[in-house]
């Protein structure tokens, strides 16, 4: 981040969005409010993100030790995907999750599975299955980052259509996924007692 000015023969000089410096003078004192705050800001904010990130990187080091105490314990090897799971503390008034989600593509498989998709709508007589056709149409549209919408994907193979070729499209659908890897998320909450409701604790560690 650049400095808020710089001096040129004792002379203080602020660099506007050019790179050029103007003299202190030329600033009105309304910009350089604005300039002083946002830079306030933006310190405060640089600091926090990374209190974030070493807290993140800290949690799912504690998280994970703590399973190779306890898998020690019960003669378990260590290694292997780690899973879901839930911590709370011994009064339940705390409690940590740990959720693994899968991140996954599709392959060339998708395509082929549209093809036989659309062949199987085109054979439907007028006005049969309409819901299952603005299903197929909202599971295969893209987002803007050019995404099918894989929810209403696996809802479309859970259709009870005992057609062979959507029978066969559903496989090629099962064929096309591919798991690339998975990301964690951590969760946190808190209740006054046992029998409260939970109350989340929320700190954004998803972009930390």
């Amino acid at each position: 981040m650049s400095e808020t000015h710089t001096e040129i023969g004792g002379v203080p000089h602020y660099r506007d969005a050019k790179g050029r410096l103007v003299p202190a003078s030329m600033v009105s004192a309304a910009d350089r409010l604005i300039d002083q705050t946002v830079r306030k800001i933006i310190g405060h904010a640089g600091d926090l993100s990374g209190k974030v990130g070493r807290f993140k990187g800290h949690t799912f080091d504690d998280i994970y030790t703590l399973l190779d105490l306890l898998s020690e314990q019960y003669g378990v090897s260590k290694g292997g995907r780690k899973g879901n799971l839930t911590l709370m503390t011994f009064d339940g008034c705390l409690k940590v999750q740990l959720q693994v989600s899968d991140l996954m593509t599709f392959g060339p498989e998708l395509q082929i599975a549209k093809t036989l998709i659309d062949e199987c709508i085109s054979g439907w007589s007028e006005g049969s299955n309409d819901e299952t056709k603005a299903l197929v149409h909202h599971a295969f549209q893209t987002d803007k980052e050019g995404k099918i919408n894989r929810a209403a994907l696996f809802q479309l193979r859970r259709v009870p259509i005992q057609n062979e070729r959507w029978k066969v499209a559903m496989q090629a659908v099962s064929d096309a996924i591919r798991i690339i890897g998975s990301k964690e998320y951590l969760r946190f909450y808190r209740r006054e007692h046992s029998s409260a409701a939970w109350q989340s604790i929320t700190v954004d560690l998803a972009a930390a």
